[in-house]
């Protein structure tokens, strides 16, 4: 079953594609992140804010200005966030962090809300973890195995550090050389039928993804 996000995403590209012979992604977010620690200096949860294209965004948004006045606000656009940020758990979030190499293990979201600005839908939901991280080394990749969807890290100062983070940690990132363009697809355009064979447990689209790295001293 595609969560809700998924199954928004694949409706908004039928209804936006005029040729299905248009290769992936069909969806483009771009993505800050802020890692939030406790007062140990642990790790305990990311908070996200996802910015979707502007086609994206007035697909996903026609209907919702319930008062008809023009203009979306955060009461309007709950009911989406709500849908679209519970029902990610299939796909893990679209989102893996690793403390010291380790997998981490997320919760169910919370403190979820959307707003709309510039012709932009931007989501933005916390996502705690299992258990705080204690680990002077952490990644942390956000990406679509399918890539159906294309995650980029904003420019700039993409991932913070919030709360009680050690002094003099280091924040690097770097960023995928083919992320305009599936390497396979520059050879070879790739067909609609091989992406729909593609899951949540699928590995192509760890390829396009961006990854923050910590070192914590």
């Amino acid at each position: 079953m595609i969560p809700r996000l998924a199954s928004s995403l694949f409706a908004a590209a039928f209804a936006l594609l005029a040729s299905p012979a248009i290769a992936h992604p069909h969806v483009w977010v771009t993505a800050k992140a802020e890692l939030l620690y406790d007062s140990e200096g642990r790790v305990t949860g990311i908070r996200h804010a996802w910015t979707f294209d502007k086609g994206y965004s007035a697909f996903m948004t026609q209907g919702l200005d319930r008062n008809g006045d023009g203009k979306l606000t955060p009461d309007e656009l709950q009911d989406l966030a709500k849908e679209n940020t519970e029902s990610l758990a299939e796909f893990a979030y679209f989102t893996v962090l690793k403390g010291n190499g380790r997998k981490q293990d997320f919760d169910s979201p919370r403190d979820y809300s959307m707003t709309y600005g510039d012709e932009a839908l931007t989501l933005v939901y916390l996502l705690p973890l299992k258990a705080p991280a204690a680990a002077k080394t952490l990644s942390l990749e956000v990406y679509d195995p399918t890539y159906f969807v294309s995650f980029g890290l904003a420019e700039g100062n993409a991932v913070a550090l919030v709360g009680a983070a050690p002094q003099g940690c280091a924040i690097n990132i770097t960023r995928p050389k083919n992320a305009d363009q599936p390497a396979q697809a520059q050879a070879q355009p790739l067909s609609e039928a091989f992406f729909e064979t593609l899951t949540a447990a699928s590995t192509y689209g760890v390829e396009f993804a961006n990854k923050a790295i910590v070192a914590c001293p």
